[in-house]
């Protein structure tokens, strides 16, 4: 089968310019995602998508990796991974893109909406007892646990929301923004050498993160290389 059909779809897919009418543009990218969803559903597998991200030319890796965002599972999250180092800053991109999407549909379809469900309550305890619930449930859905990390952060409790992301990265080696998050709360737990090492495990994964590159020069500025 010829690749040209995915990329074609991809293709028309609009860009945004200056001067562009939000609301048309909004429209146009529905349209040409509703003809690429239909392309990838109707005539690619997950496997093949794969293939395709490993080893197809520059074109066919932006192709790849939009519809992997679209139908990938965790099956695919090693090889986003690895395409969040593609010498393409487009895939790069939409790969750190397509890893989230991928991370919430970790679960099977009924833990992913009560995982969604959960980020919808009001109440930050509501939701907390939501994905506690979840987490009984589902015990190796790791973005479930990342979830509930952030919820922690936003509530003071550091200590907690490190233990979620020690559990999150356990399942999910790939999850930069477990890692990065741990050094949020390093930082507000006055450990700065272990919010470095967070950090640096961030960027290891998703080298592009211009703002943890930010906080890990800051802070290798004040406390230098090393713990």
């Amino acid at each position: 089968m010829s690749n040209s059909l995915l990329v074609e779809s991809f293709e028309k897919l609009p860009q945004p310019r200056p001067g562009d009418d939000p609301d048309l543009l909004r429209a146009g990218v529905q349209e040409a995602m509703c003809e690429f969803r239909d392309v990838v559903l109707q005539r690619y597998t997950e496997g093949t998508l794969q293939r395709l991200l490993l080893s197809g030319d520059t074109a066919d890796r932006r192709a790849a990796v939009m519809g992997l965002a679209l139908i990938g599972t965790m099956k695919s999250n090693p090889i986003l991974a690895q395409a969040l180092h593609d010498p393409d800053c487009q895939v790069r991109s939409a790969a750190s893109d397509a890893v989230w999407d991928v991370w919430f549909r970790g679960g099977n379809r009924d833990q992913n909406w009560q995982l969604q469900r959960a980020l919808l309550l009001n109440g930050t305890a509501e939701a907390i007892a939501a994905l506690d619930e979840l987490i009984q449930s589902a015990p190796e859905f790791a973005e479930a646990y990342n979830q509930r990390a952030i919820l922690h952060y936003r509530r003071g409790e550091f200590a907690k929301a490190v233990a979620d992301c020690e559990i999150t990265l356990r399942l999910n080696p790939v999850h930069f923004g477990a890692a990065s998050g741990m050094g949020q709360c390093y930082l507000h737990m006055n450990r700065p050498r272990a919010a470095l090492r967070a950090f640096r495990q961030a960027l290891a994964i998703f080298p592009d993160w211009d703002e943890v590159k930010d906080r890990l020069r800051d802070l290798e500025n004040t406390h230098g290389e090393s713990e």
